[in-house]
């Protein structure tokens, strides 16, 4: 009985999960305010919570969790007006039919622009990328405060106001309810893309004791990228999206020694990188290049997997990498673009060449890490002891985190013992 309890348990917490994003998008449209549909959609997550253990799951859950979250929500209407209560929950966990009209309904268009719409909320302009992230992990994805404060190393108090700013502030937006035309559509898209790398790269860029509490946002990137390539399977650069995702994220498990120390991407045992995830990510860009309308994300993610092909390092294609960051300069020009170019540069021109590359970046860089890293590394290789160490100490005060630290002192271990 205990064993079929816990069962029962993880597959009503399996259907909630899933069913929260078309079902919150759905309450958000039929009642326009984000607090109600919210407070609807846990009304019936808990009463699912009693119905479902009872009397069996529902046809389609996520139609139950819409339906009975509307009725909860009318309720409270109702009694403030004093209108006749909700039905018994016998008369409510039974509700077949209507979940059946409403399913096929959610099968068309309505459910896409619903999550997009949902989607597009917590990619609010006004807001800052940080909220952007925490509302969207908070609202679309169902994390608690106190999941998302630890992912974000801040105390649950502060990402709980971090939040109830963020939902004010959209609350007092003019927030579009109308299905969106081609050209919206497209605007939603690009910022709701954003939004989730955002959320990727809170997780990737964690490093040493930092990767187990915002390892999981990587994850959740990734789920949120294949629910946004469910609602548009046709689009080249939500496959490139997802594709760059499963890429960078199949390397999680070598990234970092037992230490917790970096481990550079060269150095990495390649054994452990998550070849599953690989392939999937490099069938989505064929499936994507077949569109001929590449984008950022899908230029990226070619560059990716050239890094995933390559079963040594020793094996890696620079030339073709090159010419990828290339294009990737075209379709989105950008210092960092150029400085990861750079990489490329110096495997197959030389590090002088590669150096020349990256001097017309340092005004725009100078507060960026990464780039005294990879100045540092290059003067190293030129024999330039001295310089190397400045830009290595520069780093050091740039580090994001102990772990990028510890890897620059490593390089200027290593400069000490080649009596530099």
């Amino acid at each position: 009985m205990s064993e079929m309890a816990s069962l029962d348990a993880a597959w009503i917490d399996a259907a909630i999960t899933s069913a929260r994003p078309q079902a919150v998008a759905a309450l958000l449209r039929y009642f326009r305010d984000l607090e109600t549909a919210e407070e609807a959609f846990q009304d019936a997550c808990l009463r699912a919570l009693k119905a479902w253990p009872k009397n069996g799951p529902p046809r389609d859950p996520t139609a139950w969790l819409i339906l009975v979250g509307r009725n909860a929500a009318l309720d409270g209407v109702r009694k403030q007006s004093r209108s006749a209560p909700l039905p018994a929950e016998e008369l409510i966990s039974d509700l077949d039919d209507a979940e059946t009209a409403l399913a096929e309904r959610l099968d068309g268009d309505h459910y896409r622009d619903d999550v997009l719409r949902l989607l597009f909320i917590c990619c609010h302009p006004d807001l800052p990328a940080t909220q952007q992230v925490a509302v969207a992990l908070r609202i679309v994805s169902g994390l608690s405060v106190r999941q998302i404060a630890r992912a974000f190393l801040v105390g649950e108090s502060a990402m709980e106001q971090r939040i109830t700013r963020a939902k004010a502030r959209i609350g007092a937006g003019d927030v579009p309810f109308g299905a969106p035309d081609p050209t919206e559509r497209a605007r939603r898209l690009s910022a709701v893309s954003s939004m989730i790398y955002l959320v990727f790269n809170e997780g990737y860029s964690a490093g040493g004791a930092e990767v187990k509490a915002r390892g999981s946002l990587c994850e959740e990137a990734i789920r949120l990228a294949r629910l946004l390539l469910r609602l548009f399977p046709g689009e080249p650069e939500v496959m490139g999206l997802t594709a760059l995702l499963l890429l960078q994220h199949a390397r999680a498990d070598a990234r970092f020694d037992d230490q917790g120390e970096v481990v550079p991407l060269e150095e990495q045992d390649r054994g452990l990188w998550n070849r599953r995830m690989i392939a999937e990510g490099q069938a989505l860009i064929d499936k994507a290049v077949r569109h001929r309308r590449p984008g950022p994300y899908l230029v990226q993610a070619a560059i990716a997997a050239e890094h995933g092909r390559a079963e040594r390092a020793a094996d890696t294609d620079w030339r073709r990498i090159d010419l990828l960051y290339g294009d990737l300069e075209q379709l989105a020009p950008s210092p960092v673009v150029t400085l990861n170019r750079a990489v490329a540069v110096s495997k197959t021109a030389g590090p002088e060449a590669a150096l020349a590359l990256i001097e017309p970046l340092a005004p725009k860089l100078s507060g960026y890490f990464y780039f005294f890293g990879l100045k540092g590394g290059l003067l190293q290789q030129l024999g330039r002891a001295a310089e190397a160490r400045q830009a290595f100490d520069q780093a050091i005060s740039l580090a994001n985190s102990a772990a990028e630290a510890a890897h620059i002192r490593q390089r200027l271990d290593q400069l000490a013992r080649e009596g530099g």
